[in-house]
């Protein structure tokens, strides 16, 4: 079966997110699909199916090593680079639709780099306090740190902090993970910095590189509520040694989340 890796967030190989896409993936059944996932040990691994809804292009499967998503952000765009690297043509020039668990999603060539249109929320607004407080134990951060909260749930159950500065987000050191345990935390660079916003995501085990779920919700949080311009760059995988860029913008009533993708693997794999 056909496969790529495609490395997502990032120009240059080896500094972004990489997801194992595996093509034409249909006849694989729900273990198979689990178990290549575990295998490759990587944050995401997705399968590339037909479509079962008359206007996506493709249908996708996203797996952990622990189980299956209805939707992540930096799989959406790579199995999109793999699929078009690939010679898939999409139905619409103005961009291709992926059917998933959490429904259609929208992607389209932003300036040479790929962008999705961040799906609804499944949960939003504010967080209870006990729970502020919880996770800011969890990160070894006081809870006079965090100077807003809100769900950001798109799939993953993703809960967001925002701090005052990039330099605090950069600083922290996790304890460990409670009942909460999928974590995103923002704050800004100043004027000159590398990019507009410093991003990390927490998850068990460890932290993830470079998390397009994540900065779609945090697109529409802070955007949403004025807290941002209606174009930023964030920046994420900067304590992990990456060098992940993950462009945000409001177009009309949509916000779209893009990055740059680099194919660094493309062969066969005995499935």
């Amino acid at each position: 079966m056909r496969f790529t890796q495609v490395d997502v967030f990032t120009d240059e190989l080896m500094y972004g997110n990489p997801v194992a896409v595996v093509h034409d993936a249909d006849g694989l059944d729900d273990e198979q699909m689990a178990a290549f996932a575990r295998w490759t040990n990587l944050s995401e691994t997705t399968f590339l199916l037909a479509p079962t809804d008359p206007s996506a292009d493709y249908r996708l499967r996203i797996f952990t090593t622990r189980g299956e998503l209805p939707f992540a952000g930096h799989p959406t765009l790579g199995s999109a680079r793999a699929w078009l690297a690939a010679g898939g043509e999409p139905r619409d020039a103005g961009g291709l639709v992926q059917e998933c668990g959490a429904g259609l999603v929208r992607v389209r060539d932003d300036g040479g780099r790929l962008a999705f249109a961040a799906p609804p929320l499944r949960r939003g607004g504010p967080v209870d306090e006990a729970d502020i407080e919880q996770v800011a134990a969890a990160l070894g951060i006081g809870r006079h740190d965090v100077i807003g909260a809100q769900w950001a749930d798109n799939g993953p159950g993703w809960v967001a902090l925002l701090m005052r500065s990039a330099e605090a987000v950069l600083a922290i050191e996790p304890r460990g993970f409670g009942e909460l345990d999928k974590v995103g935390v923002v704050g800004p660079h100043p004027p000159g910095g590398p990019a507009d916003v410093e991003v990390r995501a927490f998850f068990p085990p460890g932290e993830d590189p470079v998390t397009g779920s994540l900065n779609a919700a945090i697109g529409q949080w802070l955007i949403g509520s004025g807290l941002a311009t209606d174009s930023y760059v964030a920046a994420q995988g900067t304590r992990l040694g990456r060098r992940g860029r993950v462009h945000v913008s409001r177009v009309g009533e949509d916000i779209w989340v893009g990055g740059d993708t680099v194919v660094g693997i493309a062969g066969e794999v005995a499935l």
